[in-house]
């Protein structure tokens, strides 16, 4: 049974799982999925009165601007009386490469009212990244800012572009001003009701693989986003949210955005690059007591020392990362330093979040592990023939369709999908199922190495080396080699003042093996000073690893022409 926002005391993990009801968790949406709803009342409209805060814009320059729900439903009705004037239409695209501001939310809002679909461009993506998501979805208007305009120019057949300008700067001849015609639209737009097979968003995955795929989000989508807000993020009335993901992205998107607002409590918006110095300032600042991000993120802010973290320690009730595996090292640094929990959540663009540490419900929680399927899903380990594996059999992790009525991803748009397939959706990610049910990442089906007939994840290398005090990221792969089939290599990031030199590399090397295995342990390591991202902040591990071989090659032709 879906437990109410501060429920105490929190439901077992066990309980909630036999005990959920499709048919109950729709039953907390405003609309009806058959007949009528609209993400915009959902995230806005049913939450209005009382003038309750529904949106915190931190500046770069730290000025805060609060917004209540009846502001933003004004906004998104005069946003979406501004989009009809341009030809949007229900079911049209209408894309956005914003900052994380208040016209941001206005654009998203007013999109959903209309009953179009939304598209999130990053605000870091270059031309070609544009285009293609652009002519991907047949975007009809793009709402961006000054500073990113420029990147347009060099897309054919562009749609409709519509800026934020800089304060204070002149209109150019021609250009539509987005705040000008925000302020010139009406703020009453009656919402169009759709259904909930109908898209109300167009993601496109990370590129963490290959070319970035289309990812149609339905309507009934928002039933999963609000449980995960309740289950795993367990936001409560009193809690001052703050998830620090980009809506240019998933998690931010959808758990930045939709699952508070859906919740009726307000979400934090910081307009600013992230750093440490300033996420602790806005934590103590805002009052934070709820924070969601990455690992990434969480590995800044132990770099930043204990010295930093000092002035925030007990502030924080609940922390909750996606995006990568959560190493056990960050695990025991939030909690000797800041006094908080932080929970390991696992999902995907094309799933939502599927398995969690849950803050809002009881369970075991355990170092390394990505936790439990949610209440609402079924997940397996398979094998490559399809057959479900026992505990501490290591296969892909997969969702059983039939059996998780919240998971709602049929497919890639206008491609095939051959992730799913025999009843299942397969993530690609490989894990290990605990004999209680709990879920062990290992790595991307794609990043696991094979060295002497061992298969080795990178993760388990990884969060070995990260608990070195020297460490402050590091990324692993297998590069080929005649007598083991690969060996472990690491890239590694050391922290402030510390030298890269032959001994420390040999250090790093036999601490991995006395911590993991004598099988495990790096035999090569390189020091970078940046490891390859998405824009999401996921390590692109295929990037390092292609950037080897290509290496290998060229070291092999030159000595070939020699």
């Amino acid at each position: 049974m879906l437990h109410s926002l501060g429920d105490a005391p929190k439901p077992s993990y066990a309980a909630e799982k036999s005990a959920f009801q499709l048919k109950e968790a729709i039953g907390l949406l405003a609309g009806d999925l058959d007949n009528a709803i609209n993400a915009c009342v959902e995230c806005c409209d049913r939450h209005v009165g009382g003038d309750k805060v529904a949106l915190r814009c931190l500046s770069a320059d730290g000025v805060l601007r609060e917004y209540s729900f009846e502001q933003l439903r004004d906004m998104s009705a005069r946003a979406a009386n501004f989009f009809a004037s341009q030809g949007v239409r229900q079911g049209d695209v209408v894309a956005g490469m914003l900052p994380r501001t208040v016209e941001l939310l206005a654009a998203i809002l007013g999109t959903w009212r209309i009953g179009a679909v939304y598209q999130p461009l990053f605000t870091a993506f270059g031309p070609k990244a544009i285009e293609h998501r652009l002519k991907m979805s047949n975007a009809r208007l793009v709402v961006t800012n000054t500073p990113n305009a420029s990147k347009f120019a060099e897309i054919s057949d562009r749609p409709t572009l519509v800026l934020v300008r800089v304060e204070g700067e002149p209109c150019s001849d021609g250009v539509i001003d987005f705040r000008s015609a925000l302020a010139a639209s009406s703020p009453t737009f009656e919402p169009v009701m759709l259904k909930g097979d109908d898209l109300f968003m167009m993601m496109s995955t990370s590129g963490t693989t290959g070319l970035p795929k289309g990812v149609p989000v339905p309507l009934r989508a928002l039933v999963s986003f609000s449980a995960y807000m309740r289950y795993a993020i367990d936001l409560r009335e009193d809690d001052v949210f703050w998830n620090i993901a980009d809506p240019g992205w998933a998690y931010g998107l959808y758990y930045a955005v939709i699952g508070p607002l859906m919740l009726g409590c307000a979400t934090v918006l910081y307009e600013g690059g992230f750093t440490a110095e300033s996420t602790y300032s806005i934590i103590a600042r805002l009052g934070v007591t709820s924070l969601a991000g990455s690992p990434t993120a969480y590995r800044l802010l132990i770099a930043a020392g204990d010295e930093a973290a000092a002035g925030v320690k007990g502030r924080l009730r609940v922390v909750s990362s996606a995006g990568e595996p959560l190493n056990p090292e960050i695990l025991r640094w939030f909690e000797t330093r800041l006094a908080a929990p932080i929970y390991d959540h696992y999902g995907q663009t094309e799933t939502g979040m599927v398995v969690n540490n849950h803050h809002g419900l009881t369970h075991a929680v355990r170092p390394g592990s990505a936790g439990f399927a949610m209440p609402g899903y079924r997940v397996a380990v398979l094998d490559d023939e399809g057959r479900e594996l026992g505990p501490n059999e290591p296969g892909v992790l997969a969702v059983d369709i039939a059996n998780s009525p919240l998971m709602w991803f049929k497919g890639y748009f206008q491609q095939e999908t051959p992730a799913i397939a025999g009843g299942f959706y397969r993530t690609g990610d490989t894990v290990e199922a605990e004999a209680d049910g709990s879920i062990s990442f290992i790595g991307r089906e794609d990043d696991l190495i094979t060295s002497s007939g061992y298969r080795i994840g990178p993760f388990d290398v990884e969060s070995a080396l990260t608990e070195h005090a020297a460490v402050v990221e590091a990324a692993v792969i297998g590069v080929p080699d005649p007598d083991r089939t690969e060996i472990v290599k690491a890239f590694v990031v050391l922290g402030k003042g510390v030298e890269a030199t032959p001994a420390l590399a040999e250090e790093l090397a036999q601490y991995v093996k006395r911590r993991l295995s004598a099988h495990a342990y790096p035999r090569l390591v390189d020091f970078v000073t940046e490891l390859p991202k998405t824009p999401s902040g996921k390590i692109q591990r295929f990037l390092l690893r292609k950037a080897e071989i290509d290496k290998m090659n060229a070291d092999q032709n030159q000595d070939h022409s020699a």
